[in-house]
């Protein structure tokens, strides 16, 4: 759906009108459609800071050189800030300093990527208030600088998992971190790593399913995984079974109609995945719907819908999947959380609680699993341009859309960018994290 916002700013006449009465003028992000290549920032230049005692610089080096990028000597596409020895009070103003003194040079569309010291590592409580501190920074510096389409994020890193820092990097300083921006996620060694972390053509050879596959977010999900190599298994409803049909077809995928409420479902996607496939190695869990009323108004039947489709299925189905053993080593499973689940929302006190439920759902399931290199991570969306958005009013859309640091809807493709990345093997030191894709929504943590 166009933005008309974006629209009428480019126009020479109504442009500085609209501009001059305060109206936001978004910046069109840097997206990319295409699949990963071996040396995405071929053309883009570099700036790597930091601070005294930082331990992660020559892996930050290595993977900003190894993905093709320069080091910058005027505009900066990428600035890098490895905050790693960041100890004391004195320290985060050395970090201030790096900001401060580059922060004008960052170019339209750039990338903010700040390397932490893990909170839960720190020697004293000095230490941890400022590894919490350093989260602050960057999501401020996220809303400052959004206006100019740059994202701003967070990761923290302990010196055992330098080795997994070449997939964040290539993805918080890429095109497909255009609408994720003041997030913080955690790079670690508990999870056991593939032998190979491959940079293009990173899911070839695996099996992904999909649910809720036929139309918005789920479908640009499945489109996304197979460009990476996924044969995908793609579900939805029966009576979306056309439609599903005709994207199964697009995109080669194996289409799967069922209703993942009804009781019947998990043992024959089970037999399903174990009779035509022998297990499967990404789950992808998008299937939700809402039924929105104040909770003094909401009927049982609503309640029960909403926590019986966006979480008990969902349990249901992988434990399953555990149960027969037909989730692979090194597997991924990414469930489809929501702003809602973090800020909440008016009327949707059912929805909201199956969202966040799906947050501590992930934690929790992280270190059962991380021992077979399993990972469980979900991805909460805000404002995202869907056949949903399509129907909601005008106006509310329209603020909808503005309540963001880039002041602007997101696309499907956006969240599916993040689902895919955390099911590559690159993403193997994230687990049990909860990440938004709602160009840091001004609602929320």
């Amino acid at each position: 759906m166009p933005d008309t916002l974006i629209k009428i700013n480019r126009w020479p006449v109504i442009g500085p009108i609209v501009r001059a009465i305060g109206l936001p003028n978004p910046t069109e992000l840097r997206r990319s459609a295409a699949a990963y290549v071996a040396q995405p920032f071929i053309s883009q230049s570099y700036l790597l800071a930091k601070a005294e005692g930082a331990y992660a610089s020559s892996a930050l080096a290595a993977a900003l050189q190894a993905a093709g990028a320069k080091e910058a000597t005027e505009l900066i596409d990428i600035f890098v800030v490895d905050a790693t020895g960041c100890r004391t009070v004195g320290d985060l103003r050395a970090v201030y300093c790096a900001f401060n003194q580059h922060i004008s040079c960052i170019a339209r569309n750039g990338r903010v990527l700040l390397i932490a010291p893990p909170f839960s590592a720190a020697s004293d409580p000095l230490a941890a208030a400022v590894a919490r501190g350093l989260e602050g920074l960057v999501r401020s510096l996220g809303k400052e600088l959004g206006r100019r389409g740059v994202t701003a994020n967070l990761a923290s890193v302990t010196p055992q998992a330098l080795d997994r820092l070449d997939g964040v990097v290539r993805f918080f300083c890429g095109p497909q971190c255009a609408y994720v921006s003041g997030q913080a996620v955690h790079v670690s060694s508990e999870t056991s790593a593939p032998g190979a972390l491959p940079s293009t053509a990173t899911l070839a050879g695996k099996l992904a399913l999909v649910t809720g596959a036929a139309r918005g977010i789920g479908l640009a999900t499945a489109e996304r995984l197979a460009q990476e190599g996924a044969k995908v298994v793609a579900l939805d409803i029966p009576a979306s079974a056309d439609e599903l049909n005709v994207v199964a077809s697009r995109i080669g995928a194996s289409p799967l109609a069922l209703d993942i409420a009804a009781p019947e479902t998990p043992a024959a996607l089970a037999r399903f995945i174990r009779e035509n496939f022998g297990g499967v190695d990404i789950v992808v869990h998008n299937a939700g719907i809402t039924r929105d009323r104040t909770l003094a108004k909401m009927e049982a039947r609503q309640w029960d819908q909403v926590l019986e489709i966006n979480l008990s299925a969902i349990a249901a189905i992988d434990k399953l999947l555990m149960d027969e053993a037909l989730l692979r080593e090194n597997g991924r499973v990414v469930c489809m959380s929501s702003i809602s689940g973090i800020a909440g929302n008016f009327g949707q006190t059912n929805y909201a609680t199956s969202k966040a439920a799906l947050i501590g759902y992930v934690a929790a399931h992280a270190p059962l699993h991380a021992a077979r290199g399993i990972t469980f991570n979900a991805v909460a969306p805000g404002f995202i341009e869907t056949p949903m958005t399509r129907k909601v009013p005008f106006l509310t859309r329209e603020i909808g859309r503005r309540l963001n640091s880039l002041s602007q809807g997101g696309q499907p493709r956006d969240v599916a960018e993040l689902v895919t990345f955390l099911c590559t093997p690159g993403a193997c030191g994230i687990n049990g994290q909860t990440i938004r894709v709602c160009g840091q929504g001004l609602m929320g943590a």
